[in-house]
């Protein structure tokens, strides 16, 4: 590499992510609208979601040991081939009204272990593209193609009002094979494959290398720190995510636009958060604190956000974007930079699997409670066991913390 950010390796998987990205937003919203459609049904569209949501928890942990073995990039490009294949056939199933609700649990099962695949294989090739010194840089780009891929989601909703459901599948096949062919050009090198284990690599030598993933964990307490508040953040978040628009919709005050008008404050807050975080970098040894600073910041105003008037929420929403960027980008950098490269996908397996574990086991939770008790209780109650858990995880484990954190990138 030449010491650039904008690479040709790192403007081909930006711009192939971001594409995929585009029509991901709009198959998300679209497949729900198919659920309800087909199957007129709360209950039935839950319960996809549960279906897709197992694989998400169950492949990153498996695929890490294969993906420390063989070539990331080959899956990633792999993978987005076969989601063109996959969501082609959903648009020709809904063209010749060949479709029901056992198929959508199929495609739901395999496009849910897809994605599972995809987030451990993505995150942990994301740094052969980059130089170190570039890292911050490149995750801050990387953080703010998510909020601007939500801009399809209204698209897509005019289409459904006016149109039909068909040219939205058809649509992110055509994303999905466009990033296929711009993956396929990479050429960045892929250092951890090793030609001769990769030749003798059998069911027994993947059983080690797991075990070798999960000691590896063990034996570094500042990435098990880490790994351990991030779960509990994705279980306080779930909360926030579960009940503030069930909140807004049963409130006669504020209603479902209200809700969009404030959740729109988040999306700007992450897009300005990542352009801060591409123009200005930390100082290293300052990026513990600012992290400490960062999660404690977002579940006091998570904690105290239904409480609020609406301009608050807003005010406190668009902070909320800004740091949420923040803790991502210092998060995912900060660890990344860490790991070994033959060790990557392995740790991005477990955490993935693990926030995720965290973030279902707060959804049902706060949503059964929900049905109980006043939301704003819960979100705050939940949002108070994060700040506990701040204070007992990572400010004791800071001076393990730090050695991943404060580091020079």
């Amino acid at each position: 590499m030449d010491g650039k950010l904008w690479t040709r390796d790192f403007s081909i998987l930006t711009i192939g992510s971001a594409v995929s990205m585009l029509g991901n937003a709009v198959s998300g919203f679209a497949l729900g609208l198919l659920i309800l459609d087909y199957t007129n049904s709360t209950f039935l569209y839950s319960l996809t979601l549960v279906i897709y949501t197992l694989p998400r928890i169950v492949m990153p942990l498996l695929a890490g040991p294969y993906l420390d073995r063989f070539s990331r990039k080959k899956i990633i490009y792999t993978l987005d081939f076969i989601s063109a294949a996959l969501y082609l056939l959903i648009f020709a199933l809904l063209f010749f009204n060949f479709f029901n609700y056992y198929l959508i649990i199929i495609l739901a099962l395999i496009i849910g272990s897809i994605d599972g695949t995809y987030i451990v294989a993505f995150d942990s090739f994301f740094p052969n593209v980059v130089e170190k010194k570039n890292y911050s840089k490149a995750y801050s780009i990387s953080s703010i193609l998510y909020p601007l891929s939500a801009v399809m989601v209204p698209v897509a909703a005019y289409f459904y009002e006016n149109f039909s459901l068909e040219p939205l599948f058809l649509f992110n096949a055509v994303t999905f094979l466009i990033a296929a062919l711009f993956e396929v050009n990479i050429k960045a090198e892929e250092k951890h494959i090793n030609t001769d284990i990769v030749k003798s690599f059998n069911f027994l030598k993947y059983k080690e290398d797991f075990k070798a993933g999960i000691q590896y964990l063990k034996q570094e307490p500042g990435l098990a720190a880490i790994t351990a508040y991030f779960v509990i953040m994705a279980f306080s978040d779930s909360s926030y995510g579960t009940l503030v628009l069930p909140f807004f919709k049963n409130n006669e005050t504020f209603g479902v636009m209200t809700y969009t008008y404030v959740m729109a404050f988040a999306v700007l807050g992450r897009l300005i958060g990542g352009f801060i975080q591409y123009r200005f970098k930390y100082p290293p040894k300052r990026r513990f604190s600012i992290a400490i600073f960062v999660y404690a910041s977002i579940g006091i105003m998570s904690a105290f956000f239904l409480f609020s008037p609406i301009v608050v929420m807003m005010i406190m929403n668009f902070l909320i974007g800004i740091f949420g960027v923040t803790s991502y980008n210092i998060r995912i950098s900060s660890t990344q930079n860490y790991l070994p490269d033959g060790m990557r996908a392995r740790f991005n397996g477990i955490f993935q699997m693990l926030t995720m574990m965290g973030a279902i086991v707060g959804q049902l939770l706060s949503g059964g409670l929900g049905d109980i008790f006043d939301e704003r209780y819960i979100v705050a109650a939940f949002n108070i066991i994060n700040l506990i858990m701040l204070i007992v995880i990572m400010i004791p484990m800071g001076k393990h913390i730090k050695k991943i954190y404060n580091t020079e990138i």
